[in-house]
This record gives structure tokens, sequence and C-alpha cells, in this order.
């Protein structure tokens, strides 16, 4: 699909730079509320099976603010969104806080929720990278915002460590950096330099409905990828640091696993980009979906540290092929008038899945027989018919005429 506006090689780089710093420094926060949600969800739910729901609240505010998001950054470009994310997400600390100084799980779901608003906006970002670049830097644009994780992989699970115990109330010293990292990190989105999408004129079309778009075969898998591959990395990911503990390592052990597997996440973003351009879209979300199966056939196979390390370690490897791979996609395949369009759609049914996802990890954790370990396989087993969806979306589209 070609783009008719103007790009600025420049430019380009300039934003590039500054979303990589906003990905590594308010990114952290992800990275932290991740490892610590389902422990401080865990001591304060009265119901285990309940433990994890501070972070399916999270995702499924970054479900439903999907779409008002992107259509805010439609309208008013992507600084506003930007803001609006980055305030939520501070607000979303506060109440977390609150709720901890409170001993209210309720309220502390709360606060997932609105922390869920700034996730959404940190999606955008991937997105924003490709608004002033050519065809050919776009898929490197994308990797490399997304390689901004990396940091994040670093500060935030240090953090936790400095922070978690910090105070007498356990985790409140870690909501009170996140409000910190939102309200200094804000200040990048100043210098970003991404015009508003041009407003039709009076007869000039208004690109493919949602239905239309979702008929487009590219479009379609791209979506599908994308919201297999982060839906099965939140699964995993949302039970480990339950997992880990339970199976009697330190909450240190738990942090430890979580930022190798968001190093995982985003090292790789350095290069992919380029293996795409080389190899081709479709071979390497086909080589993302195959390392997050191969993850959890590791972590099937044994509970020793080593075995969740590994297994941690593939499915961010699995995830960045994958979900880097449908972005790259699905900004190829669309028109700048129909960006907020497919890019809301898209992530609301992303996150959407990341939520159904979210929610049945906790369940599966704690409730699928006796003991840790049996939750931990059942966690992994739900993988096999997600991967089965999404290799055969996979094969469909390789199978589609060349002028799909």
């Amino acid at each position: 699909m070609s783009h008719t506006a103007p790009y600025s090689e420049a430019k380009a780089k300039r934003n590039v730079f500054i979303l990589v710093a906003a990905q590594a420094f308010l990114g952290a926060q992800m990275a932290m509320i991740f490892t610590i949600a389902g422990l401080a969800g865990q001591s304060l739910a009265s119901n285990l099976c309940f433990a994890t729901l501070p972070i399916t609240a999270t995702v499924l505010g970054s479900m439903l603010s999907a779409t008002p998001m992107s259509s805010i950054m439609q309208k008013h470009g992507r600084k506003v969104g930007f803001f609006i994310g980055a305030g939520a997400g501070a607000v979303g600390a506060a109440i977390g806080a609150v709720a901890l100084l409170q001993q209210n799980f309720w309220l502390f779901v709360l606060g997932g929720l609105l922390t869920g608003v700034y996730q959404s906006s940190q999606g955008f970002f991937r997105f924003a990278a490709t608004d002033t670049a050519s065809e050919a830097f776009r898929p490197k644009a994308i990797s490399y915002v997304m390689a901004g994780g990396l940091a994040s992989a670093i500060i935030g699970p240090q953090l936790v460590k400095l922070t978690a115990q910090s105070m007498i109330v356990p985790f409140l010293g870690t909501y009170l950096a996140v409000i910190a990292i939102n309200v200094i990190g804000s200040s990048l989105f100043l210098f970003l330099d991404i015009p508003k999408p041009p407003v039709p004129k009076e007869g000039e079309s208004l690109g493919r409905s949602k239905f239309e778009l979702l008929k487009t075969p590219r479009i379609a898998v791209a979506i599908i990828v994308g919201m297999v591959s982060y839906a099965l990395m939140n699964l995993v990911m949302t039970a480990t640091p339950l997992a880990v503990v339970g199976c009697g390592f330190s909450q240190n052990s738990a942090a430890d696993v979580v930022s190798f597997h968001v190093l995982a996440m985003f090292i790789p973003s350095f290069f992919t980009g380029s293996l795409i351009a080389r190899f081709g879209v479709e071979k390497i979300m086909a080589i993302g979906l195959t390392i997050l199966g191969t993850a959890g056939i590791v972590a099937l196979s044994g509970v020793t540290l080593e075995n969740f390390f590994i297994a941690l370690i593939l499915l961010g490897i699995g995830w960045n092929f994958g979900f880097i791979g449908a972005t790259a996609m699905l900004s190829s395949a669309h028109e700048p008038s129909e960006r907020g369009r497919v890019q809301g759609m898209n992530d609301l049914l992303v996150f959407g899945g990341v939520t159904i996802a979210s929610l049945a990890s906790g369940g599966l954790m704690n409730c699928s027989g006796g003991t840790p370990q049996d939750g931990w396989s059942a966690v992994n087993i739900a993988m096999i018919p997600l991967l089965t969806l999404a290799g055969a979306a996979l094969i469909w589209l390789w199978m589609q005429p060349k002028k799909t």
C-alpha cells in the first residue's frame, strides 16, 4: 500500500530517537507493575484465584482505551495522546499506592485499569515511529523503538528490587516511583515533530471501512498474529512471578526471571527490522510463533530456575519476532487516512485477546490442580490452540494470490 505523505529522513530519525527514549524510561513502569502487581494482588485478594485481576484490569484498560486513544491521535496529534497516557499512568499509580495503604483490593484493581490507559498510549509509540518514516525505513523504525524496551527491562526490575520493600507497606515505594517516572518522562513528548494526518477535503475518500479493512488478508493476518503473540506472552509472563515464588524461589529470583524475559523481548529489536527486510515479514512471523511454541515445551519440561529462565527468554524472543512482524505488516497495508481506524481497531483486538489471556492466567495458575506446578503446566498447555490459530492464518496468507 503506497503512502503519499512526504518523508524526511532526518525528522524520522529524530522522532525515533525520542520515542526510543520514551520507550526506555516510561516503559520501565510496565516491567515494574507486571513484576509486582500479581504478588501485591495476592496479598490483598480474599480469593487467590483473583490474584492477577489487577494485571487483567491493566490490560482491559488498554483494550478499552485503544480506539479512543487512536481517534484522539488522529484528530489532535500524537503528542496529545501520549500526554494523556502518561497522566493516566501517574493517576493509576497514585490510586494503587492509596489502595496499598488502605489494603483495598478493588481500589488496587481500579488503579490497574487506569495504568492500562498508559499502556495503550505506549503501544502507539511503534506506530508513531512510522508516521514520518519512508517505506524502506519503516520496519527499522518500529524495531528501534521496540529496542528501547531493552533499557526498561533493566531499569524496571532493578527499581522493583530497590523500592518493593523500601517502606513499611510492601510495594508502596514501587508505585510512588511509577508516579515520578510518568511525570518526568512525559517531558520527552515536547520534542516530537509528528504532523497530524491531513483532514480529507470535501468529496475526498475517507478510506475503507473497518469491515473492508478486516477483509484485507494482510491486515487480518497481521492482527491475528499480533494478538496471539501478545496474548501468549502476557498469559505466561503474568503467571511467572507466582510460579517462581510458588515453586520455592525468592521474589528477587522472580524479578530476575522477568528481567531476562523483558531483555529477550527487546534485544532482538536491534536486528528484527533488518531480518524482515532481508527474509520477508511472513517468515519472521512464522519463526516467532515457532519460538513461542518452544518456550512452552521448555516450561513444561521442569520447574527448576533454569527452566524458568530459558522458557521466559524464548517467550520474549518469540514475542518480538511475532509482534514486530505483525506491526510491520499492518503499517504497510493501509493509507494515512485509514491510520486511526486501523490502528485503533488493531490494538482493540490485540489487547482484547491479551485481556482474556491475563484473566485466564490467574485462574489457570491458582485454580488448576493442587500445586503451583500444576497451575504452571496448565498455563503453558493453554498456548497450543492459539499457536495453532496463528500458524493457520499465516499458511492461509501464503496461499492467497500475490495481488492481495
